[in-house]
């Protein structure tokens, strides 16, 4: 294992990035389904959704809840 390696895990290890990206995942999912289907109003309201998700994790690290937030308490990995 690398001495180097940083005891910080970085960006996207936080509430606002977890949310942000389920959301999307959900629209992703819903939108690749309703496709399949043919159904073109449920594609347009998913990609709404992806969005939406966008503006989630936005708001919620504007919050305090990304990873330099005052609201995050970050998990330290044992080794």
């Amino acid at each position: 294992m690398s001495t180097t390696e940083p005891a910080e895990l970085g960006e996207g290890h936080s509430p606002a990035a977890w949310t942000s990206v389920i959301i999307m995942l959900v629209a992703f999912a819903i939108g690749t389904i309703c496709f399949w289907f043919s159904i073109a109003w449920a594609v347009w309201a998913s990609a709404a959704l992806l969005v939406v998700g966008l503006i989630v994790g936005v708001v919620m690290s504007k919050a305090g809840y990304g990873v330099n937030g005052p609201k995050f308490v970050p998990k330290h990995h044992d080794e």
